[in-house]
């Protein structure tokens, strides 16, 4: 353990990870475990997506691809960019990664010198954090609360930038809370970072096909903005593609052409089937996986139904995503079954072991009141694990 790097060492394991890993020990001593922790679809992938693939196979797509993507897969990229977020991009401004994680990591690799500061409305995805302490840079949370539907106000914004601020990471539709930021809202939230020109902006949209009425707006679309931010988008949620890992940006050509240098010493070119799929998956009409969407809407009807009858729990209405993230803090300080409860943490870890049922503390996400259930799970599932949960709180 002493020979590991200091880097490793400061590094934490991904919560949501760990919390699945453990639901697969549970179950692997024969308890029958819900999972609702991880952030995972549990739809097949389209046929039509599959199909491309197949495809892909029988031509022989087989030899290393580029380090940034196939060019006509990057033109599709460009493509939807226009069509779904108004937003003019060209192929060199494009860098196809193994997932949107990577795609993250990469900007964050290059922008970033040790000291850096990123800032991150919270709540906030786990790996946001860890990749800042990869980079060696800091981190900066900026609060918010369930009151005010998980969004941060420009007057936040503006009092948490300091000096050594070079980035600031927004997520809408967000994971953990399903908030959706407004045009409006990010406007004004533009208005602040124009009076500092040296903070680049990472907007990441994986989400943006999963809403349920609310526009998905683009932070690149502010014209101001364009040149300093870089939109990060991905296949794994809204096309159930979870496992093929691919993510993309669109970025000022320096920060392209930087991340994929930085790709070219890493893991270089993305898997050529998977890519060969996403040319289909992107240039097909975003209504082919509406039916989705749609499921998704109705277990978030149900969830927040089914939550709503537990006192105790606090939820917001997640206009995307297919998460909820109600605040627990009213069980804090209380015994159940000989267990005191007094944080997120012990709360999530109570239901895994008195409930069966895995959920992620909201600590790993920025808030301590809160837990994260995803609802990508089928509607049996989620009537049956929120009435475990309900028996293991009365």
């Amino acid at each position: 353990m002493d020979q590991l790097s200091d880097r490793i060492k400061s590094l934490p394991s991904s919560a949501t990870l760990a919390m699945a890993a453990k639901a697969r020990e549970l179950r692997a001593e024969g308890k029958d475990i819900i999972g609702l922790s991880l952030g995972e679809p549990d739809f097949n992938t389209p046929d039509f997506i599959k199909e491309a693939a197949i495809q892909a196979v029988n031509d022989n797509y087989n030899s290393y691809s580029p380090v940034d993507g196939y060019v006509d897969l990057k033109e599709a990229v460009c493509l939807k960019f226009k069509r779904d977020n108004g937003l003019d991009y060209k192929p060199n401004q494009i860098v196809v990664s193994t997932g949107a994680k990577q795609s993250i990591a990469n900007v964050a690799q290059v922008l970033l010198n040790p000291g850096d500061e990123i800032l991150l409305p919270a709540p906030y995805w786990v790996s946001y954090s860890a990749i800042a302490t990869l980079c060696e840079a800091t981190y900066k949370e900026i609060p918010s609360s369930i009151e005010n539907d998980f969004k941060i106000t420009p007057e936040q914004l503006e009092a948490a930038i300091t000096p050594k601020t070079k980035m600031i990471f927004f997520n809408s539709p967000n994971n953990p809370s399903g908030t959706i930021y407004s045009e409006e809202e990010y406007r004004a939230l533009a208005k602040v970072l124009e009076k500092y020109p040296d903070i680049y902006i990472l907007s990441d949209e994986i989400y943006e096909h999963i809403s349920y009425g609310a526009k998905n707006f683009s932070f690149a679309a502010i014209p101001n903005m364009y040149d300093r931010t870089i939109t990060v988008n991905g296949l794994a949620k809204a096309f159930a593609m979870t496992g093929w890992r691919i993510g993309y940006i669109g970025a000022p050509e320096w920060i392209a052409k930087a991340c994929t240098k930085m790709q070219g010493q890493i893991t270089s070119g993305t898997n050529c089937i998977a890519q060969r799929a996403a040319i289909t998956a992107l240039t097909e009409s975003p209504e082919r996986i509406q039916f989705m969407v749609e499921e998704f809407k109705e277990r978030r009807d149900l969830i927040l139904k089914l939550l709503g009858d537990i006192e105790g729990f606090q939820c917001n209405v997640p206009e995307g995503a297919f998460y909820v993230f109600p605040n627990v803090s009213a069980f804090f300080g209380k015994t159940f079954r000989g267990k005191t409860i007094n944080t997120a943490s012990d709360f999530a870890m109570y239901l895994l072991e008195e409930a069966n049922v895995a959920t992620v503390t909201g600590e790993a996400f920025g808030n301590s009141n809160c837990i994260r259930i995803s609802y990508a799970a089928s509607t049996e599932q989620i009537i049956e694990a929120v009435k475990r949960i309900k028996e293991a709180l009365s």
